[in-house]
């Protein structure tokens, strides 16, 4: 197998005898006993050409530490296995979109502005019990968030590609919209959902409805929900933007209503819980069992 660094390798930790372990993160020249890798672990923003991969004939998986898989899917040859690290920041992620929701609800902001002038502003806020809360994405990260929230007495709907028992088929969101008062992201981001928040969507929400976004910040059209929130329509609590990082003097900077946080969703810790994925999933793969994580064609 290949891992990206030496600190992968130490994580990791004792394999059996029969495992031989690289340090190669696919690019560059292809190193000694590289024509034998099965099994090729990687991060999500570095990765091979494929090319890179196609020269590697006994490659049999391609597996990620991030959810997210957007730049591999171009990459990895055909008959190859994809599979990503749904469970490694799932947790994280998904209370961060929570604390987001809670600040942006019970007015943190303002209130630790008020603080930093010395001001005793009492005032009642909302909170999430009894809000209408719709989650985009109901894989690990999406239905974290909608357990959560229900917890504290929201009435969520989830919301999928496709409908199922308890989630609803992004058809539907059109009917949905209008009558939420939280909208979470929480899906990839692929041509399906690229501006999948557009002007119409927007447009479609409540006045002083909430847009969370910890998934990717191209699923949010940016110069449409710029225009909403300057406007004061719409509030939103985003760990990603796009373009991101966000520029100096851009508008969501100083935009009313609108909380940012750098992409912070995954939090000391992570690599632990990757290497230990990658660990079970080789060791899946050696013993002829069946790998978790699997990526569809369509993701």
């Amino acid at each position: 197998m290949s891992v990206p660094d030496e600190a992968a390798r130490i994580a990791l930790g004792a394999l059996p005898g029969d495992v031989r372990v690289l340090v190669w993160d696919g690019i560059g020249e292809i190193p000694v006993h590289g024509h034998e890798i099965e099994f090729f672990a990687g991060r999500f923003n570095t990765r091979p050409s494929r090319e890179t991969l196609e020269s590697l004939p006994r490659l049999r998986v391609v597996q990620l530490v991030s959810a997210g898989v957007e730049p591999w899917l171009s990459v990895v040859p055909k008959g190859v296995v994809l599979c990503n690290g749904r469970g490694v920041h799932g947790g994280s992620t998904a209370e961060l979109a929570v604390g987001g929701m809670i600040a942006m609800l019970r007015g943190i902001v303002p209130f630790a502005m008020a603080q930093r002038a010395h001001r005793w502003e009492q005032r009642f806020t909302e909170g999430l019990d009894g809000q209408r809360v719709v989650v985009i994405g109901a894989g690990d990260i999406g239905t974290r968030i909608a357990t959560a929230v229900r917890v504290f007495g929201a009435d969520v709907t989830l919301v999928a590609r496709r409908s199922r028992p308890g989630v609803c088929d992004v058809a539907e969101l059109r009917h949905l919209l209008p009558g939420q008062d939280v909208v979470a992201l929480a899906v990839p981001h692929t041509d399906d959902t690229h501006h999948l928040v557009d002007a119409k969507f927007l447009a479609a929400l409540r006045d002083d409805a909430l847009l969370v976004n910890v998934s990717r910040g191209g699923v949010v059209d940016t110069e449409a929900l710029v225009a909403e929130v300057l406007d004061r329509r719409i509030r939103a609590f985003l760990d990603v933007t796009d373009p991101e990082p966000l520029p100096v003097g851009h508008p969501l900077w100083d935009a009313p209503n609108v909380l940012i946080t750098p992409h912070v969703g995954t939090i000391r810790g992570w690599e632990e819980r990757a290497y230990r994925l990658v660990r079970e999933q080789l060791l899946r793969l050696r013993d002829g069992e069946e790998l978790v994580n699997q990526v569809g064609e369509r993701y």
